[in-house]
């Protein structure tokens, strides 16, 4: 009991940890991207970029939005739930519907209280205001993640990669269809990656007695590989706004198409990229949350 007792404890401390960096990250990407000049730039030049080739992806992408309703996320939810309950499981099922509620809650909060400063940067969007965080995209991230916490251990992995990229791919559709700026999904990854943590201590005090870890449940591999692939991602996505900033801060709409591409592209791959490290911390220590109970 003591090394279990021990166990819990250090998975406590993780899990704290992960919602305070989140958090952090959270406040870091507000920050920058609504009250700098430099974040407002670099978010309209990727919104801006996301003309190139958008006759070819216009459709699959109102598509992809168009199916992200109060009524599929109540029937996502519902699905998640049953899940948990056929698994007996009911701690988890009230857990996973309160990550959804507390995550797409918090989002549509935070957009009403956040205010966005005008620098005269983006003046045809101005009037709308804030949109930081994507509640398209949180609806998306919040169901994908519950989706991993709810999943026995068989069929969990495929459930993280086909959430972790539906997710992504919708992230990434809110700033290809122009609803969103690239800031706003990874905002929304966050606030949902928060909620996981949260929902993971939640796991550990309702858990069971009978609970018992097993390493074999431990899915290393996936987590390091969507870990890893997020990593680089965003690596790749800071190395692209990174070559724009050294750029002058030219209206976006006078801009050439290849620096366009550059902040449209690069803010996809950290779109996506946030979404698979978000999924993967998660994917990490799920077997410690949602254990196999004996008997």
């Amino acid at each position: 009991m003591r090394v279990r007792a021990t166990a819990r404890g250090w998975t406590a401390v993780w899990l704290v940890v992960l919602a305070l960096a989140q958090t952090a990250a959270f406040l870091v990407v507000w920050r920058a991207a609504l009250h700098t000049e430099l974040g407002q730039w670099l978010d309209t030049v990727a919104l801006t970029g996301n003309q190139i080739g958008q006759d070819r992806i216009a459709e699959p992408v109102n598509r992809i939005l168009n199916t992200m309703s109060a009524l599929s996320l109540l029937a996502a939810t519902a699905m998640i739930g049953f899940i948990a309950l056929i698994r007996r499981r009911v701690a988890l099922a009230i857990t996973a519907t309160l990550l959804i509620a507390g995550a797409n809650v918090s989002t549509q909060l935070l957009k009403h209280f956040l205010a966005r400063p005008d620098f005269g940067i983006d003046p045809e969007r101005s009037a709308a205001g804030n949109s930081l965080p994507s509640g398209h995209t949180t609806v998306a991230a919040s169901v994908a993640l519950a989706l991993i916490l709810v999943l026995p251990p068989t069929v969990r992995v495929l459930g993280a990669y086909l959430g972790t990229a539906y997710a992504a791919v919708a992230g990434v559709a809110t700033l290809s269809a122009g609803w969103h700026r690239p800031s706003d999904a990874v905002a929304a990854f966050l606030v949902v990656g928060v909620w996981a943590a949260l929902a993971g201590l939640l796991l550990l005090v309702t858990q069971r007695e009978q609970a018992q870890v097993e390493p074999a449940d431990a899915h290393r591999v996936a987590a390091v590989v969507l870990g890893l692939g997020g990593a680089i991602a965003v690596v790749a996505s800071a190395l692209a706004l990174s070559w724009l900033v050294d750029l002058p801060q030219l209206d976006p709409d006078e801009m050439g198409r290849r620096s366009l591409f550059v902040g449209y592209a690069g803010s996809a791959a950290g779109i996506a990229g946030t979404m698979a490290v978000v999924a993967a911390l998660v994917l990490a220590v799920v077997h410690r949350l949602v254990p196999r109970v004996k008997g």
